[in-house]
């Protein structure tokens, strides 16, 4: 797929343990993703962070059953992103999501 450079990214914050229908919340929002054609998907693993609740989630090599916080961002054109997140808006465990503008410098 051949994107515009001019397109966006959207972030949808959630969580390690966050789950979806079958399996991790994260694998479901990405195979969703590729479904719908979108132009691609990463998810990024930070090693702290917190949320609305102000509870901090941190990698600690004494917690071993850690729940890290989870980014995942998705690019495509603005109409095609908006239209995934009205599809996505009732998934339990999703944070924040976020929409910006890019430039697309190289399509990959």
């Amino acid at each position: 797929m051949e994107l515009p450079r001019e397109a966006c990214m959207m972030r949808i914050f959630t969580s390690e343990r966050a789950r979806g229908k079958h399996r991790a919340l994260f694998e479901d929002i990405v195979r969703m993703a590729r479904d719908e054609g979108l132009a691609g998907a990463t998810v990024l693993r930070g090693p702290m962070g917190f949320g609305s609740s102000s509870h901090i989630h941190n990698a600690n090599i004494l917690d071993l059953s850690s729940n890290l916080p989870l980014v995942i961002e998705l690019v495509d054109t603005e109409d095609k992103l908006r239209a995934f997140a009205r599809a996505i808006e009732d998934t339990k465990d999703i944070g924040l999501v976020t929409l910006e503008k890019i430039e697309v410098l190289h399509p990959g």
